[in-house]
């Protein structure tokens, strides 16, 4: 039987939509939420240490605090398109630019692009959910997704 399993992350991040029509034009931060969960079958043998796992917990979260925390916690995500009047005064600053609008749902995007590689065969990746307050948040469903 498959079982689904959840590993939550936290992380500090500013961003500035590019053109966009209100406040969030403007350079901004959020206290972003993040769960990721997985779907497959726990181990079945005896005598491994991950026996009875879908994935160990702390190895998830390592893998994704090396692929999204470490890197967007305290940085400063731009478009490239804003970001030209930026890049020279953040020579030693943690600058991401990106070629999207960085908005909740395309950082989750984002997300799942760096993760769903690793997650293929006999764990996949399920559902991950960005919240960017506490009210507002994106989701994205392997279901809804041919692709994946």
């Amino acid at each position: 039987m498959n079982i689904r399993v959840t590993k939550e992350f936290r992380f500090e991040m500013a961003h500035a939509l590019f053109n966009h029509d209100g406040l969030c034009k403007n350079i901004h931060g959020h206290s972003y939420f993040l769960a990721i969960t997985l779907k497959g079958k726990p181990r079945s043998e005896t005598g491994n240490p991950k026996d009875g796992m879908v994935i160990d917990f702390g190895d998830l979260k390592k893998f994704v605090t090396e692929q999204i925390i470490r890197p967007f916690d305290h940085a400063l995500m731009l478009n490239k398109n804003m970001a030209t009047n930026f890049h020279q005064n953040f020579n030693d600053q943690k600058l991401i630019l990106v070629d999207f609008q960085p908005t909740c749902e395309n950082m989750l995007l984002n997300m799942v692009e760096k993760l769903s590689p690793f997650f293929q065969g006999n764990i996949q990746l399920h559902h991950l959910m960005l919240r960017e307050t506490s009210t507002s948040y994106a989701e994205w469903y392997a279901d809804d997704n041919s692709l994946y």
